[in-house]
């Protein structure tokens, strides 16, 4: 994965997401890279990312499920288009909907793999499927309908 991750191309003015803003230094910082459709991202949770002794917080797996979504919605987009996958031009999602479901615990203490593909995709709004897999078993499903961002929410 040595082209840039999705989220370091977003405009400066909306780079700050807790899960995948590259100007966020107390955020996950998730990195999704595109290739051939689909988006991969690997994260390994910290051992502060517990909710039981062994297992990762579930929230966290929803959170980066949410951020990898947004970044695969948003590098189809710009593919679909024939935007340049240059800094300062990715287009920019948040969530309509987050629905995830989680088939296994996830252990700590692994890299999890995060695999998205858009299951549909539109002007305004696509809906994204993602799939987390630890240690070689698929742990959490997700759903994001992500929706370009609006207007009001740019700061610059």
């Amino acid at each position: 994965m040595n082209a840039p991750a999705v989220q370091d191309l977003y405009p400066a003015d909306v780079a700050h997401c807790f899960g995948c803003g590259r100007d966020n230094p107390h955020g996950h910082r998730i990195k999704t890279h595109w290739r051939d459709g689909v988006g991969v991202a690997r994260f390994t949770p910290a051992p502060y990312h517990l909710s039981l002794p062994g297992f990762v917080y579930g929230g966290l797996v929803a959170s980066l499920i949410d951020c990898h979504a947004i970044g695969t919605a948003a590098a189809e987009r710009a593919e679909a288009l024939g935007i340049p996958f240059e800094p300062g031009r990715m287009p920019r999602y948040v969530t309509g909907t987050l629905t995830v479901r989680f088939v296994a615990p996830t252990p700590i203490g692994h890299e999890l793999e995060l695999v998205a593909r858009v299951r549909e995709a539109g002007e305004r709004k696509s809906v994204v499927d993602v799939t987390v897999t630890a240690a070689g078993r698929v742990t959490a499903t997700g759903e994001v309908v992500a929706v370009r961002l609006p207007e009001s929410m740019r700061t610059a």
